[in-house]
């Protein structure tokens, strides 16, 4: 009987993939996310400049805005203004911990310019309705500048989660806020807030923060798709640590937190309801506590290179529809690579993970 060759045995043994047949490598997952998160943004910046390109002057009647809101709305458009002053930070940093992804940071330019357009509008808005004197205004926003916000998380994979909750959060402060402008809100200390201007003005922001959310919400689907266990892991972390920014910043803060929470504009409530649950549904997943499950369990199947195992998890999402849901994704990239012409030299391709069949 022939003995194999043990030079030819181990050749073949160094040649053998790590991961079984149809699991991609990190390397090769890592670059199918780049390039969604490039098409991805590039489609973003196509239609922001087309739908929602609205200045913060000449976009709003300033000189109808009302000047008789209640004293408690205007402490909240005051803290909204406040809380805006920290927008430099919030770019900076995020472009410092995003610089290596071309999509990324692209991306986080662009959110910076769109978020200043807030911070003018809450300005416009705090001037406008004479609660504050300018001098007042102009000391105010040096004051709150004399402190710099810090990142909640240092790496960008956590900040990317954070500011999925965190756009959701703000969108559902404005969405209540425009509520209270329109009159609807049935608390007494709004009873005579209906304003058209402010109504524009919440409603405005909140359809920016609508964009940003989809754009983070489309970020984290490509992450759970290709890498489950570790994005469950994270977001729970986020979840269950997250504080809304620049708070920690505002002079006023307990008194502002009290009004939203006292208002129904935002607190624990709102959080649980109409920011966690919704982003775990768009996420397939049906509640936190299902989550939670997932989570823990998936801590438990380590796998041969120590990392966290991708079957656990499954009974946690529906897979299928998150890959469904990715799929859609890099199709409405290609078809705006096609109308560009970028399909014609770099085409963006999808490929599945495998995982779904390991």
């Amino acid at each position: 009987m022939i003995q194999p060759d043990p030079t030819l045995i181990a050749e073949i043994e160094a040649q053998r993939p790590a991961a079984p047949p149809g699991l991609l490598s990190r390397a090769e997952k890592d670059r199918l996310i780049e390039r969604a998160v490039v098409g991805l943004y590039r489609w973003y910046l196509d239609h922001s400049q087309t739908n929602r390109n609205w200045n913060a002057d000449r976009s709003f009647d300033w000189r109808a805005l009302h000047t008789d809101h209640s004293p408690d709305l205007n402490i909240i458009i005051e803290g909204y203004f406040a809380v805006e002053q920290y927008v430099p930070d919030y770019t900076r940093r995020t472009i410092e911990i995003t610089r290596q992804s071309h999509g990324r940071s692209q991306f986080q330019i662009r959110w910076g310019a769109e978020e200043e357009r807030h911070s003018d509008l809450w300005l416009n808005t705090l001037l406008f309705s004479r609660f504050r004197s300018p001098q007042w205004i102009e000391d105010y926003k040096y004051a709150l500048r004399e402190h710099v916000w810090e990142l909640p998380w240092e790496d960008a994979f956590h900040m990317l989660l954070y500011a999925l909750v965190q756009e959701r959060a703000t969108q559902v402060n404005y969405l209540n806020t425009a509520l209270i402008a329109r009159g609807e809100s049935d608390k007494p200390q709004f009873a005579n807030d209906a304003d058209p201007v402010l109504a524009k003005v919440a409603q405005t922001i909140a359809v920016d923060e609508a964009a940003h959310y989809n754009f983070f919400l489309e970020l984290t689907r490509l992450h759970l798709y290709y890498y489950p266990a570790e994005t469950l892991e994270a977001l729970w972390e986020i979840i269950e640590h997250f504080a809304m920014p620049g708070m920690e910043l505002v002079p006023d803060r307990p008194r502002f937190g009290e009004l939203l929470h006292r208002g129904a504009v935002y607190g624990p409530r709102q959080f649980t309801r109409d920011v966690v649950q919704i982003v775990l549904e768009s996420l397939t997943m049906k509640n936190r506590k299902a989550f939670l499950s997932g989570v823990k369990r998936s801590r438990q199947v380590p796998d041969s290179d120590g990392n966290l195992r991708d079957t656990a998890v499954f009974d946690t999402l529906d897979y299928g529809a998150i890959e469904a849901m990715v799929q859609r994704l890099f199709g409405r990239i290609e078809k705006y690579e096609k109308e560009i012409g970028f399909a014609d030299i770099d085409p963006t391709q999808f490929a599945p993970s495998g995982l779904a069949s390991a």
